[in-house]
């Protein structure tokens, strides 16, 4: 399917809905694309894929092209690496037998995160913070909040700062598989793995190259050349990146919650010239109308 780039399409291929740790249900996300002027949209939920049906009937109403999405952990070199998994069979078996796998590890985690904060005397922390995140697996967001609601710090910035933050007692690394594994799920699912926001993994130049070179190699066909929170010399740079890879080039806000202009649905700065866009290798996605 190809996508062309012009101004009546705004393609966000990155956002999360409250099947992981998005404060948006799939509908109402949906919506607010369509607000946004959203043309094209993946629902990347961290690890699941259990707000894509919801998203899909959504979508239809709202007019807008659908492509099925995640958003796996992994790790690289003892980092933890995202990757975005775009247009794939939604029911190819093995796919879902590995998101089962990750669901597991996702409440190993949230179990781990409830144990280290123990020592704030918080009467179920687990089940509260299980609460917060709709009965679906909690993350930190959703742990800050309860946090929060029981005095324990003044607000959610607080928490992480305090608790939560990378290297503090609640910054539980997850127990996630090796890069090539889940390139691997993505592929075989017949969808199209994509290097999520390069630049938020704090690497040096010189080992960004090498992770992206690790990445092309295990089957990784596209990188997140424009998304939330980065410079021009940021996007300048991936840019450059893409190309020496020959990689495909994807675009996405990480739209997590509403209030936060810096990762609005459908803010995204223009990719550079001279790319070839992901969306022009996707399939056309199942009961959805076709794209011009």
């Amino acid at each position: 399917m190809t996508i062309t780039q012009e101004a009546e399409f705004c393609i966000d291929l990155h956002c999360h809905s409250t099947a992981s740790d998005g404060a948006l249900p799939p509908q109402e996300l949906v919506l607010r694309a369509r607000e946004k002027g959203v043309s094209h949209l993946a629902l990347t939920d961290h690890d699941t894929i259990a707000g894509i049906e919801e998203a899909s009937e959504a979508a239809k109403e709202a007019g807008i092209t659908l492509i099925a999405g995640t958003e796996l952990s992994c790790v690289w070199k003892s980092h933890t690496i995202h990757i975005v998994g775009l247009d794939f069979d939604t029911a190819n078996d093995h796919l879902r037998q590995a998101l089962e796998r990750q669901n597991n590890n996702r409440w190993s985690r949230a179990r781990t995160i409830a144990d280290k904060l123990s020592k704030l005397k918080i009467e179920d922390l687990l089940e509260k913070a299980t609460g917060k995140a709709g009965g679906d697996v909690p993350g930190r967001p959703h742990f800050a909040k309860v946090l929060v609601e029981e005095g324990a710090v003044k607000d959610v910035a607080q928490a992480f700062k305090r608790y939560l933050g990378s290297g503090k007692a609640g910054d539980v690394k997850g127990f996630w598989p090796e890069l090539p594994e889940v390139i691997r799920w993505i592929n075989e699912a017949g969808g199209i793995a994509v290097l999520a926001h390069p630049r938020k993994y704090k690497l040096t130049a010189t080992k960004l190259r090498s992770l992206v070179g690790d990445f092309r190699q295990a089957g990784g066909r596209g990188i997140e050349v424009s998304t939330s929170g980065q410079s021009s010399g940021d996007l300048g740079f991936l840019a450059e990146l893409c190309r020496r890879e020959n990689l495909l080039a994807s675009q996405g806000s990480d739209f997590h919650f509403p209030g936060a202009p810096w990762c609005e649905l459908g803010s995204i700065m223009k990719m550079p010239d001279g790319l070839e866009p992901v969306w022009h290798h996707f399939k056309q996605p199942a009961g959805v109308p076709a794209a011009v």
